[in-house]
């Protein structure tokens, strides 16, 4: 395959144009406050939570997105999005940044990965050097952020309210990383290999965000250093020039302009894989409110499904068919099959699935629903992977609001 080159525009996206526009969008949401918002984007949108208001925000490199927080930026993909295409386009693709210096102007030549620590070879690559002298790969896989839907949690939790849209599915361009790993070497006796991007905090106490892998699984051929998505360069809010892709995991593990990879002889403990983003050690990452359980690092996704071309109240024709779409992934591996209910989940058929684009892909759905009847009917969907793993129809709860992946409902009427 031929290597993929950024285009001119976004290589070096110049101060004027980028730079300008961020700064007023920031500016903008700091200056008035709250009601300030008004000034991202006119158009309200409610969440189906409590303190959902979301104003339709438009950022650089983005179509408008729901606006969670101006900065560090979280947008959300609205739910239609997905009903357009197995693949989420990148200006419509979910933007979630932890720290909030992130450089906004990047010179490519210039730009280094680093590859150090217990390795026998350190060595510095430029963007160009990983394009020409390494084997492309693409791959498709599910970008999700480990506190999708946290916003349906009960009780309520702290962090980012995501609905179902802190999530994407990409076409991602790179090179393995156990390539890279192999151009530098690793010792015998390295345990884990520790990723860092340009990103930093605003003070000098901010821990800097760091994401762990254990050695076999950096080595693992899937786990990726990619530099296009959907076979165009990577956008800014996305991790251009380079990102770390995790097929199967959670993204906080997908850094984000990726420019240091360190190999370590110890198991790392740092903030972010010590105290952060930390889950239940039970099936599902489920406990009760108050109850406490040993805490592990958050790792492999867990199998979703979405009704996507019908929302809660939509009006159908009674006595005539109507097809039911929508998208289902099956988490750290492939999908087996969607089962489709029209009656709240007390039967289940199986739904059509459409073309496979790999075990770590969206993949689209679809079935015929047929209400002979008036009235309310109460739609869901049930992803399988192919380990056998099934959503749950009760959903999980934990204190840092993750992996929700219950089955989900739409409730329609027929007239």
């Amino acid at each position: 395959m031929t290597y993929l080159k950024p285009p001119d525009a976004a290589a070096r996206l110049p101060r004027r144009g980028f730079l300008k526009k961020l700064g007023a969008i920031v500016g903008a949401a700091y200056a008035t406050g709250a009601g300030g918002l008004s000034a991202l984007g006119a158009e309200l949108v409610r969440m189906p939570f409590a303190h959902g208001e979301r104003r339709l925000a438009r950022f650089p490199q983005k179509r408008p997105l729901l606006l969670l927080r101006s900065w560090p930026p979280l947008l959300e993909t609205p739910m239609s999005v997905f009903d357009r295409g197995v693949f989420t386009p990148n200006d419509a693709f979910y933007v979630r940044w932890h720290l909030g210096h992130i450089p906004t102007d990047i010179d490519v030549p210039k730009f280094r990965l680093r590859i150090h620590g217990h390795v026998k070879k350190p060595v510095e690559l430029t963007l160009d050097e990983i394009q020409r002298e390494f084997k492309a790969v693409e791959l498709a896989a599910v970008n999700q952020c480990s506190g999708n839907s946290r916003g349906f949690f009960e009780p309520r939790v702290p962090g980012g309210e995501w609905g179902n849209g802190a999530m994407g599915n990409a076409l991602w361009t790179g090179v393995k990383l156990a390539d890279l790993l192999n151009r530098a070497g690793i010792k015998t006796g390295a345990v884990q290999v520790r990723f860092n991007g340009m990103d930093s905090g605003n003070v000098a106490a901010t821990p800097d965000f760091m994401k762990s892998l254990s050695v076999d699984h950096a080595m693992d051929g899937e786990v990726m250093a990619a530099y296009g998505m959907n076979r165009a360069a990577l956008p800014f809010l996305n991790g251009f020039p380079l990102r770390l892709v995790v097929p199967g995991w959670y993204a906080t593990y997908w850094v984000k302009m990726l420019n240091d990879i360190e190999v370590l002889d110890h198991p790392d403990d740092n903030f972010w894989m010590k105290s952060a983003y930390l889950i239940p050690d039970t099936p599902g990452a489920n406990i009760k409110p108050g109850e406490s359980a040993k805490m592990v690092p958050i790792n492999r996704m867990e199998p979703r499904s979405f009704i996507t071309n019908l929302t809660d109240g939509a009006a159908v024709r009674a006595g005539s068919s109507t097809e039911v779409r929508g998208i289902a992934f099956g988490g750290d591996t492939g999908l087996a099959k969607v089962m489709f209910s029209a009656d709240a989940g007390k039967t289940w058929h199986p739904a059509h699935l459409d073309e496979d684009h790999g075990k770590y892909s969206f993949r689209r759905w679809s079935a015929r629903f047929d209400p002979v009847n008036p009235g309310a009917y109460t739609l869901m969907s049930k992803a399988v992977n192919a380990n056998g793993v099934a959503q749950p129809m009760q959903p999980n709860w934990n204190p840092g609001g993750f992996m929700r992946n219950v089955v989900e409902s739409v409730r329609v009427r027929a007239a």
